[in-house]
């Protein structure tokens, strides 16, 4: 078992790997000949030996599904402090994608080492924000106009 050490509001982050294991992420069927199990386990690996500099954790569908599988490398809290923020990477299935992400987080990562060219080929744009629901807004709408 692994233990997860909670972070406090103020506590300083490590860099963070987010793994996508959503919809398509991590899906046999999407990406065949792909070990997804496998990555996951080296990426809690790597965490687990960086003696706290670096951290793994899961996540449902982050959204960009044709380039799955996605890991989005967010920065460091001292990183962020400087306007760092964080990376995404699509198309991280095999055993190089995960070894150069793995390295550059060691490294820093985001706003503490420069992107290596190699990991460039597989960056992707984030998802665009989702508007509100149109049932969301009225009620806001009629939020603001009860008060007015």
């Amino acid at each position: 078992m692994t233990w997860i050490r909670p972070l406090g509001a103020h506590a300083e982050r490590p860099c963070t790997l987010v793994v996508c294991r959503g919809c398509c992420c991590g899906d046999a069927r999407k990406n065949p000949g792909s070990d997804h199990a496998g990555q996951l386990a080296r990426l809690r690996e790597a965490a687990a030996a960086s003696g706290g500099r670096l951290a793994v954790r899961t996540s449902d569908c982050l959204g960009p599904c044709a380039q799955a599988n996605v890991i989005v490398v967010q920065p460091t809290t001292e990183a962020r402090r400087r306007g760092a923020r964080a990376t995404w990477f699509g198309w991280a299935l095999d055993d190089t994608a995960t070894d150069e992400i793995i390295a550059w987080a060691e490294s820093g990562g985001p706003g503490s080492t420069p992107l290596p060219a190699i990991l460039d080929l597989h960056r992707i744009d984030p998802p665009a924000p989702k508007e509100p629901s149109s049932s969301v807004a009225s009620a806001r709408r009629g939020r603001r106009k009860a008060r007015g």
